[in-house]
């Protein structure tokens, strides 16, 4: 087993079989100390992600060393199994069978019979990754991958077999269809399919799928804000949900955390308070009622009544009056704190919305409501006397080793750092591409997919990194060179196309 760095919080320890993945990511689930947020096991690797303040990162590489990951006879029986039900009925049945000699009878009994185990979860929130040793097929993806896999589709790539929460593109050749919810944010385990847990195909003749609904209100209760106008997108957000990487659930919240903390603060919320997330700007919005509200993180005009009043400074905003948040001359994102926070219904206990899931409310559009929570800390404070600036068009962001700089020249782990960066349009949520010089690598071959987190610096055969955003995927297959602290984040979140980026290494916690 070799430990390696995933930013300044975050371990990946590497073994050399998924056998070995299934056996070391068991051991650490039934030893798991307090402190540990997520533990995420993917092809070869297992991602220990834990807060520093609960269990220093020099604690969990102790524990993690001293985790055996040798395979050993497990009882199978003592293993929770989960039957899935399924009709044999995909579109690519006959194609596999006819690549593996065998009828579609035959290909069918076969892949029923098969005892199943979860290695991993990823690409999309339920997405079960399963393996068998009763199956000893390694299925071609599909060369070009479809554009739309209906949601319950179940099928075959490489040793692998899994089955689509929802609807998405995708490149597994499909088998059959499952009427199985894999993915329910209501119920307590809202994945169907867990790590380590053992899975059996059950044919049957059910083919209606009813996929859960991840999609919550925003306004439950009596609106106490209408909005007029919502821009190019504006959604509820808040501190995230971490701690369901495993499930394939990504910590979305906030791209500029600190920036709401600031504006929930600024009102007397709770910092973990829902609030709004602007991009760009063009929000406008009728009170109800008295309000207070705070914007903070972007810069730009803010007007309450027509009137003009300062981002990260608390105001009252009258009933009847409009507030607008105008297009953002410095930045990219504002966060619109109202005292009380924004009210919908938590998914997975986070109201975020998580664009790239579909989990959360949806984005805002003109005429929705906005209902308030009871998330007030206190009174609105005294005036905040912070010198608050806008943010620049340049940067200087911290990163942390990544685990796979040895994949690069000892010259393009020095460019990451001597180069500017450009940020690129191609930028949200989910990733920010950059544009500068190629980093070069010594390895060209494919990694198998592991656990991603947000900051991490993935170099694509472009050789050009992509910074993953909180909406971004839980798993990846492209190198991570070095990871973005969480300070760097909240900082790169403002990054706006053109703004020139300098790395520097983060100092040691």
């Amino acid at each position: 087993m070799v430990i390696l760095p995933f930013g300044d919080r975050s371990l990946l320890a590497e073994v050399a079989s998924l056998d070995e993945v299934l056996a070391l990511h068991a051991r650490l689930a039934a030893t798991r100390p307090a402190g540990v947020v997520d533990l995420v096991p993917a092809a070869r690797t297992v991602l220990v992600r834990v807060d520093p303040s609960a269990l220093p990162v020099s604690a969990a590489r102790a524990w993690i060393e001293g985790a055996d990951a040798t395979p050993a006879e497990a009882d199978r029986s003592a293993t929770p199994l989960v039957e899935v039900p399924i009709v044999y009925d995909g579109v690519d049945l006959a194609d596999v069978a006819s690549l593996l000699g065998v009828s579609t009878d035959a290909l069918a009994a076969e892949h029923a019979a098969a005892d199943w185990t979860v290695a991993f979860t990823g690409f999309a929130p339920g997405f079960g990754y399963l393996v068998s040793a009763d199956w000893r097929h390694d299925v071609p993806r599909l060369s070009t991958p479809r554009t739309r896999v209906p949601a319950g589709a179940v099928g075959v790539a490489g040793e692998f077999t899994g089955a689509y929460p929802r609807e998405t593109p995708g490149g597994w050749r499909l088998l059959g269809t499952t009427p199985a919810q894999l993915f329910d944010p209501a119920r307590s385990r809202a994945a169907l399919l867990h790590p380590g847990e053992r899975v059996r195909f059950v044919p049957t003749r059910a083919t209606a799928f009813g996929a859960a609904d991840a999609r919550t209100d925003a306004a439950p209760a009596r609106a106490a804000v209408d909005v007029v106008a919502a821009g190019p997108l504006t959604t509820i957000q808040d501190q995230g949900r971490p701690g369901h990487l495993a499930e394939g659930v990504a910590r979305s919240g906030a791209a500029d955390r600190a920036a709401l903390r600031t504006a929930n603060r600024l009102v007397g919320n709770v910092e973990s308070a829902a609030g709004l997330e602007v991009t760009v700007g063009g929000f406008r919005a009728t009170a109800r009622t008295d309000l207070w509200v705070a914007v903070a993180g972007a810069w730009g005009p803010i007007r309450i009544g027509g009137r003009e009043v300062d981002p990260f400074r608390a105001h009252r905003w009258p009933a009847g009056a409009d507030l607008e948040v105008g297009a953002f001359t410095a930045g990219i994102r504002g966060y619109v704190a109202i005292r009380g926070g924004v009210a919908a219904s938590p998914v997975l206990d986070s109201r975020a919305t998580d664009v790239m899931a579909g989990l959360g409310p949806a984005r805002l559009a003109a005429g929705d409501g906005l209902a308030l929570a009871d998330e007030t800390a206190g009174e609105v404070p005294p005036e905040d006397l912070h010198p608050w600036t806008p943010p620049g068009d340049a940067l200087d962001v911290p990163v942390a080793a990544g685990p796979r700089a040895d994949w690069f020249t000892a010259e393009a782990r020095a460019l990451l750092f001597d180069a500017v960066w450009s940020v690129t349009a191609d930028a949200d949520r989910v990733g920010l591409r950059l544009d500068g010089p190629a980093l070069e690598r010594i390895r060209h071959g494919e990694l198998p997919s592991e656990g991603m987190l947000p900051g991490a610096l993935q170099v694509p055969p472009s050789g050009r990194p992509v910074v993953l955003g909180p909406d971004g995927p839980v798993t990846g297959g492209y190198p991570v060179i070095a990871v973005i602290t969480d300070d760097g984040l909240d900082a790169l979140a403002q990054a706006r196309p053109g703004t020139r980026v300098r790395f520097r290494h983060a100092r040691a916690v």
